[in-house]
């Protein structure tokens, strides 16, 4: 007779136990992609009408008068939540990861008016670079998360800066900064500002990239936009008054 806990193995009613665990907690996540898919376009409009909503560097965009120009715009991942309803059906694109979260995206998003292109500034093959440099050569804005699509948490490659040397178009650091927020328990601390909360949005100043940029100032350029973003951020917390929440 095998004893449980002889390393022979579960017994088979463990197994059993485990396998409806399993069954279980896929079965919740296809249900809430579905809610999500659903619900989530609804409860976001009607939770962000409530929201106290501040834009601080305009400027730092390009106006209509100058013309169609493409532009990279970045954020961090937790953050992508807060300006879905202010950049709305705009046509600008979003680069969104190749798997079941970037499936829950890509429903939200195309509600919302936007493209979503699967893929990743490093892998993705070369169907979605041919996307982005289509809505980029458009004029469009492609939307990037830094830290995205599994993270670490506020870390980032060197494929967006690659991608600004390559077609030369700008990065737009973009930060947010709220003074009252659900934060959920994941790697990247996703944010949901609650009812009437108020929300500060900072464009950054846009940055580019020699096309004659070798290795080592990609990784500056890098760590640039990181430190931009940041900076953004805390532009954006310093003006309500509230400490940073990271």
């Amino acid at each position: 007779m095998t004893d449980p806990g002889d390393g022979a193995g579960p017994t088979p009613a463990r197994a059993r136990r485990w396998s409806w665990r399993r069954e279980t907690r896929h079965g919740f996540r296809r249900l809430s992609r579905r809610l999500v898919h659903w619900l989530g376009p609804a409860f976001l409009r009607t939770l962000s009408r409530t929201w106290r909503f501040t834009v601080v560097g305009a400027e730092n965009l390009p106006s209509e008068s100058d013309g169609a120009r493409g532009q990279f715009m970045t954020l961090w991942h937790g953050r992508m939540l807060l300006g879905l309803p202010h950049h709305s059906s705009r046509g600008w694109s979003v680069l969104v990861s190749d798997s079941q979260d970037g499936d829950i995206s890509r429903a939200l998003l195309e509600r919302f008016g936007y493209r979503a292109i699967r893929g990743s500034t490093t892998r993705g093959g070369a169907r979605a670079l041919r996307e982005m440099l289509t809505v980029l050569g458009e004029g469009a804005v492609l939307i990037i998360t830094l830290d995205g699509p599994r993270g670490p948490r506020h870390s980032m490659n060197p494929g967006l800066a690659w991608m600004a040397k390559a077609t030369g178009y700008p990065i737009i650091p973009i930060g947010f900064a709220m003074d009252r927020a659900w934060r959920m328990r994941s790697w990247d601390r996703f944010t949901i500002p609650k009812p009437w909360a108020r929300v500060v949005m900072v464009y950054g100043a846009p940055m580019r990239v020699e096309r004659s940029a070798d290795e080592a100032t990609l990784m500056r350029v890098t760590d640039a936009v990181r430190d931009a973003v940041i900076a953004a951020e805390q532009h954006g917390f310093d003006l309500l008054g509230v400490e940073r929440d990271w």
